[in-house]
């Protein structure tokens, strides 16, 4: 599996924790070892401007997933790509103190939750909220034993 990182922004973050962490979550749920995934830690201005077009929402968000290709469909010999989780660590930075959790917590939550997002889960009813949220904290729960 080959996960991808650009960081685009000036905070500190941890890389290396979070292409594992990626890695982790793509091997616990049996995504086909020839995905690719790529995540990119981007500014507010850049997010907010991928929101507005993409969501049609204004204002910066903290993550925003764009699917790709599904697990499977890709014709044989040819690149599969899952597709891309796009994280703004400047708003996770801010809503971390509000939620009780460390910056670099919530940046692992919202990357745990886009690729979620990528395999198609959604949370818009609330049985689809208890399932995707339980399943974001199984897997940073057994990242952090693996």
């Amino acid at each position: 599996m080959a996960v991808y990182l650009a960081d685009e922004q000036d905070l500190d973050i941890d890389a290396e924790d979070l292409l594992d962490l990626a890695r982790h979550v793509l091997a616990e749920r049996r995504v086909p070892g020839d995905m690719e995934l790529a995540l990119l830690l981007v500014d507010r201005d850049t997010i907010a401007a991928l929101n507005a077009e993409h969501l049609g929402k204004d204002g910066p968000t903290d993550v925003l997933a764009f699917p790709i290709d599904e697990p499977g469909e890709s014709p044989p010999d040819t690149p599969a790509i899952l597709g891309d989780v796009v994280l703004c660590p400047a708003v996770a930075h801010e809503q971390a103190e509000g939620l009780g959790r460390t910056p670099h917590d919530e940046l692992r939550l919202l990357t745990v939750h886009g690729i979620l997002h990528l395999l198609g889960m959604d949370h818009a009813e609330p049985d689809e909220e208890r399932a995707m949220f339980t399943l974001t904290d199984e897997l940073l729960a057994s990242h952090g034993r693996s």
